[in-house]
């Protein structure tokens, strides 16, 4: 992966472009710090593809879908419950 300053990238976007076509993700950097990666749309739409769970792999999941939140129970005394007749 290629490393552009945020100042070559904008002032030569077209081989950023072409760069990223033909040799894969390139990445941008400010200030020395990396900012940003510009990946082709095949790539993208791999990689948003692959972050997605169908219905059924949802349902054979074993854990949990949510937290379920049950408050704790305080340490009050309980009454016993009353004998039908």
């Amino acid at each position: 992966m290629k490393t552009w300053p945020v100042q070559d990238a904008k002032a030569r976007f077209s081989e950023l472009l072409e760069s990223c076509l033909r040799e894969g993700p390139q990445l941008v950097t400010r200030r020395g710090e990396k900012a940003a990666v510009l990946v082709s749309v095949a790539q993208w739409q791999r990689l948003a593809d692959a972050g997605k769970s169908t219905l059924k792999e949802l349902l054979l999941t074993d854990s949990g879908r949510f937290d379920l939140l049950v408050p704790p129970r305080g340490k009050k005394r309980r009454r016993s419950p009353r004998a039908f007749a």
